[in-house]
C-alpha cells in the first residue's frame, strides 16, 4: 500500500503541476525508507546543475535538516567509553545520520576513470564499486538522456540496488529506473526548481519517519 507523506501533500499544494506525478513521488519516498530500514545507503549522480543538487541532496541527508537528530543513549554511552576525554562533546554534536554519497564529489576518481576509461563511466564505475545489493541510486537527469546517467543505472540494476530517476517529462531514464519522478514540464530551469522543492519534501518525510 503506497504510504501517504504529509511533506509530500505539503508540495503539491505548493506546486499543482506536481498533482499528477504525486504517487511516483511517495512511491520514491518509500523505495528511500524502505532502503535505510534495511540497514542500506543511497548514490547520487547528476551532470551540471543536478550534480549541484546531488551535494545538496546528501547535505541534507548525512546530518539533521528539519529536526537536529540527537543520538540515542546507547551511542551516547558508546562515545563516553571510547573517546578520551571528548565523549561528551561529541555525543552533544554528532546527528543522525542517513548515509549517502555523492558521486560527483570524487574528483581524483572520475578523472581517472574518464581519462583511462571512459567519460561516460564515470558514475557506472562508481555504482560498480559503492553499490550493494539494497541500497538505492538516485540518477538525476533534467533531459533524462544523460548516458552517464544511463549507464549509472544499468549497472545499479543488475546489481540489485533500488533505482529512483528524477528527471522531466520526458527521456529514456524512466525505462531504467524502478521508480521516475518525472516532472511534467520541459524547460530546464523550470525542472530544476521542481527538483529542489521535491528533495526538500523527501528529506522532510525521511527524517520525521526515521528519526520522528
Amino acid at each position: 500500500m503506497l504510504t501517504i507523506h504529509s511533506e509530500i501533500e505539503s508540495l503539491v499544494e505548493n506546486y499543482p503541476d506536481l498533482k499528477p506525478i504525486q504517487d511516483d513521488i511517495q512511491r520514491g519516498c518509500d523505495l528511500l525508507i524502505g532502503c535505510y530500514h534495511a540497514g542500506g545507503k543511497v548514490l547520487v549522480c547528476g551532470n551540471g546543475g543536478s550534480a549541484a543538487d546531488c551535494e545538496h541532496l546528501v547535505g541534507e541527508l548525512m546530518k539533521g535538516y528539519l529536526a537536529a537528530r540527537p543520538l540515542p543513549v546507547s551511542q551516547r554511552a558508546a562515545l563516553a567509553d571510547a573517546a578520551i576525554g571528548d565523549g561528551a562533546y561529541l555525543a552533544d554534536r554528532l546527528q543522525g545520520a542517513l548515509s549517502a554519497i555523492s558521486l560527483v564529489s570524487q574528483v581524483g576518481l572520475i578523472t581517472a576513470v574518464a581519462n583511462d576509461i571512459g567519460p561516460d563511466m564515470i558514475f557506472a564505475q562508481q555504482v560498480y564499486g559503492y553499490g550493494r545489493a539494497g541500497d538505492v541510486l538516485i540518477a538525476i537527469s533534467t533531459s533524462g538522456n544523460s548516458r552517464n546517467v544511463l549507464l549509472a543505472a544499468q549497472v545499479a540494476r543488475a546489481l540489485k540496488l533500488g533505482t529512483l530517476g528524477i528527471t522531466g517529462r520526458r527521456g529514456a531514464l524512466r525505462e531504467v529506473c524502478d521508480v521516475t519522478i518525472g516532472v511534467p514540464r520541459d524547460l530546464t530551469a523550470v525542472i530544476q526548481e521542481r527538483h529542489l522543492a521535491i528533495y526538500h519534501a523527501v528529506c522532510g518525510a525521511l527524517e520525521r519517519t526515521l528519526f520522528g
